[in-house]
């Protein structure tokens, strides 16, 4: 039933379902359909009440005539009216009324020629008792009530005494019983309807307050709404957006200082690139100080795209969350091919790169992920063990990557993978644990040039593959400690040659 109402959309929108109107067609649907029904039923009872106090009259009359038959001494049937016909057949202005008495051989005794017959179907075993039925006569309908009467020295069986009444005044009661009760529904139906349209326009009153409440709102007013006012139906809706405004609030935060610290870890490099070139361009510059100028501006140049990368990286990392595509890999393989790729810069720092562990032909070495996330991670581990090992000093410096599939369990858990990237360098203090993957984060007094996100974009890609990512010291025991990290991830089963 469309029915225009507080919240009816649009032209645009009128394709989207309306939740006053939903309810107002469940409401008032099955009352209009109900509501013929109940006039059928009305008239059937109005009809059967109608009938009851006139059959009555019926069965009184029908009997009286019942006892104006009787047996003379020579047992002949008699039947007289001792009373004026009018006056024993109670008959009345508004319907008529006929009666016949059929003797014991269907010879009529009294009252009218042509009078509905008996059904054959029945019997005298009714004697006795008044049966009542529906016939015509004339064309015109009656209801007509019969009596079978046996009389003591009267033999061929009883006499059958009818009475018939047309159905004026029967028809008169049945239309006076249905205006008592139907026309008082042609008022409360509107009035049932006007009522069910007040009680919801009423009742989706907190949805339009809300609504209202959320419209005044500026665009950075995030704070949560205010769920008091709220129903309990409407609760859990408004529960779930502020859940979503309060992780919304967080991105927000998140973004912004990320920002602001890209800002500032852009600048000094790119005021390093504009102090050379000024530099570069002054006229007493000689081809040796233009040199270093250039030689600066390489470096500077080089540390700018550094860090664009990672900040791209670590954006990558951060929404490949719904998207990520995965597929099974092997990790040994992916760990081969990134240390390959990294020999350059262990070469030019003339440190010891090597690789420990399983063989890409062992089966406990597939893991389900992205692999261009999974290089990167390894690739910002070895890099970063690079950058920290030892230079100059009495110990040689090492990078040593490993991937150990689990032994042999004897538990429940899921099967693992590990991956460790092991450096001889000075190691993490205890101080800077805590802040070690916050991005742009580096520990002071740090010389090594670097953007501070290499271990932001490792945690964010170990995140998205479900994988546990821990950083230790490389030996307890002994100075310096070293850092070793530690990420095991969830094994799949081997994927033969044929398949990958």
């Amino acid at each position: 039933m469309p029915s225009p109402h507080p919240y009816s959309h649009s032209q645009e929108h009128s394709e989207q379902r309306s939740l006053f109107g939903e309810i107002l067609d469940w409401m008032l649907t099955p009352l209009l359909l109900l509501w013929p029904l109940s006039l059928a039923i009305t008239w059937a009872v109005a009809q059967s009440l109608a009938n009851k106090p006139f059959d009555r009259a019926l069965e009184y009359n029908v009997r009286t005539l019942a006892q104006q038959v009787r047996v003379d001494g020579e047992g002949r049937l008699l039947f007289s009216l001792p009373l004026p016909e009018h006056a024993v057949l109670r008959s009345d202005e508004a319907d008529l009324m006929y009666y016949q008495v059929l003797g014991r051989s269907g010879q009529r005794l009294a009252g009218e020629v042509l009078f509905p017959a008996f059904p054959s179907a029945s019997t005298a075993a009714a004697t006795g008792r008044v049966l009542l039925r529906d016939d015509e006569l004339h064309g015109i309908e009656l209801r007509v009530a019969a009596l079978w009467v046996e009389l003591p020295w009267a033999a061929g069986g009883p006499v059958l005494v009818q009475v018939a009444e047309t159905r004026e005044k029967r028809s008169v009661l049945a239309t006076e019983i249905i205006k008592g009760v139907m026309l008082p529904q042609f008022i409360i139906l509107p009035l049932a309807v006007l009522l069910v349209w007040l009680a919801l326009t009423r009742g989706i009153r907190p949805l339009q307050r809300l609504e209202q409440r959320i419209r005044v709102r500026k665009p950075e007013d995030l704070s949560a709404l205010n769920t008091h006012l709220v129903p309990l139906e409407v609760l859990p809706l408004v529960t779930a957006v502020n859940d979503l405004l309060g992780r919304l609030r967080g991105s927000l935060a998140t973004q912004k200082r990320f920002l602001a610290d890209a800002a500032h870890q852009l600048k000094t490099p790119l005021a390093g690139l504009r102090m050379q070139a000024e530099l570069a361009l002054r006229q007493d510059f000689n081809t040796d100080d233009l040199k270093r100028s250039l030689q600066q501006v390489g470096r500077s140049s080089e540390r700018a795209t550094h860090t664009v990368n990672q900040l791209l990286a670590l954006a990558r990392a951060e929404g490949a969350g719904a998207t990520l595509q995965r597929q099974p890999c092997n990790l040994v393989v992916l760990a081969v091919e990134v240390m390959q790729d990294v020999l350059p810069l262990a070469w030019s720092q003339q440190v010891d790169i090597g690789y420990e562990g399983a063989d890409a032909q062992d089966p406990g070495v597939w893991v389900q992920g992205n692999p261009v996330l999974l290089k990167e991670l390894v690739r910002n581990l070895l890099t970063n063990a690079l950058h920290y090992c030892p230079q100059g000093g009495s110990a040689s410096p090492a990078v040593t990557l490993r991937v150990l599939p689990e032994p042999i369990r004897l538990h429940q858990r899921p099967p693992t993978v590990v991956l460790q990237v092991e450096d001889n360098g000075s190691g993490i203090a205890a101080e800077d644990k805590a802040f070690i993957f916050e991005p742009f984060f580096r520990p002071l007094g740090n010389t090594v040039d670097g953007s501070g996100l290499g271990l932001p974009i490792v945690q964010e890609i170990a995140r998205q593959h479900g994988a546990d990512l821990q950083l230790l010291d490389a030996h307890p025991a002994r100075q310096p400690k070293g850092t070793c990290a530690v990420l095991c991830l969830p094994t799949v089963p081997a994927v033969s040659p044929v398949a990958q």
